[in-house]
């Protein structure tokens, strides 16, 4: 806020705010405009006074660079974004962006300029899915500096996204209940002959499998997340910041969630209880689910993974596609697709049908048949 309150200092009954206007210049320094006023009307008076000030000596597209609106854009943009979020955007941007537009200043960004810096990432023979990720950063910061009048209009309005014409849609990957069969059968043959701890990758699956839990949010469960026959989703653990695991809340207000324990997953998880209170010393309800006293590593569980598939006979899915293997199983039955997006923690119940719509191949045929009944 450019409007701060000063406490306990008042003129002729009037609070005293102090009103902060932060620009830059033609030359891109940093500068600060800072009065007084006494009042709350006359602090917003002043505030306008002081941004149209600002605005007549800011800083013009031609001076700006656009390593200067880079960092103007991400600092504003940690107070709206999850950490994670925004550390995966900055490292796309310092690969990607950054090293061709640094210095240049935001006039000379021209379509010919953009149009060479998109066909730079074309031959670095990147997937469209990640091609089309680097676009909307740059996409972003462009409409922040639209936003901030640095720019009359966006330019890569003009040049358009990143188009495959050969790129078949792919399909998503998942396990049929017969291959998830198959692959708990084989994980089971192997922890059992390897000690009580390798039970936590084993549970690992049986929770991304009959609960649909992201990766993080299975790290981050602990056993007093179980309520009876509840499980209680509020955090998520996340490996790849930097200083270490970060437990966070988990992806949106939505993700916050209960969900009914299926009785094959409460059968694993009490056998595993039962497991870590024989073998376990110290053993108590706010240890992890999977790893006790420290969530399992990423890369332990992607080993677990490859080696249980291979041992079943099945394809080796993503870690995540064991979440599209429970939203897959629902939509197959037929369950209510609000249902699967409570299940799964989507925050719009578009991004579930979107995503899994193409599941329903009995919706037809039941629709036909209804039809068929009137005559």
């Amino acid at each position: 806020m450019p409007i701060y309150k000063v406490d306990g200092v008042k003129k002729d009954g009037q609070q005293k705010y102090r009103v902060r206007i932060n620009y830059t210049t033609a030359t891109g320094e940093k500068k600060q405009m800072t009065k007084i006023a006494y009042g709350s009307n006359e602090a917003k008076r002043l505030e306008l006074e002081l941004l149209k000030e600002s605005r007549s000596v800011a800083i013009s597209a031609g001076a700006m660079t656009f390593q200067s609106l880079y960092d103007e854009y991400i600092r504003q943009k940690q107070h709206t974004v999850r950490e994670s979020t925004l550390e995966k955007e900055k490292h796309i941007i310092a690969r990607h962006i950054l090293p061709f537009f640094s210095n240049m200043k935001l006039d000379k960004i021209t379509l010919q300029v953009l149009q060479r810096w998109k066909l730079e990432i074309e031959e670095k023979g990147l997937s469209l899915p990640m091609r089309r990720n680097i676009y909307q950063p740059l996409n972003l910061i462009f409409k922040y500096a639209v936003n901030m009048d640095y720019l009359p209009r966006n330019p890569l309005t003009k040049l358009g996204r990143f188009r495959d014409a050969y790129a078949e849609k792919t399909e998503m990957d998942y396990y049929t209940p017969e291959e998830w069969r198959k692959f708990k059968t084989a994980a089971k043959a192997e922890v059992e002959t390897t000690g009580f701890y390798e039970w936590n990758f084993y549970v690992f699956f049986h929770i991304a499998f009959y609960a649909g839990l992201r990766k993080g949010e299975i790290h981050a469960l602990k056993w007093s997340d179980i309520d009876g026959d509840t499980l209680k989703v509020r955090r998520s653990v996340n490996q790849k910041l930097k200083g270490g695991d970060r437990t966070t809340p988990p992806k949106n207000k939505s993700s916050i969630r209960d969900l009914q324990i299926p009785l094959p997953l409460m059968a694993v998880l009490q056998e595993h209880k039962r497991r870590y209170a024989d073998n376990a010393i110290g053993f108590n309800d706010d240890w992890y689910i999977c790893g006790g006293t420290a969530p399992l590593r990423d890369s332990s569980v992607s080993n677990r993974n490859i080696r249980y598939s291979k041992a079943a006979g099945v394809k080796t899915i993503r870690i995540h596609d064991f979440r599209h293997s429970h939203a897959s199983l629902l939509a197959n039955e037929g369950i209510n697709i609000q249902e699967i997006a409570r299940r799964l923690g989507h925050s719009k119940i578009e991004i579930t049908w979107n995503t899994y719509s193409h599941l329903y191949p009995r919706e037809e045929e039941r629709a036909v048949k209804v039809l068929n009944g009137i005559e």
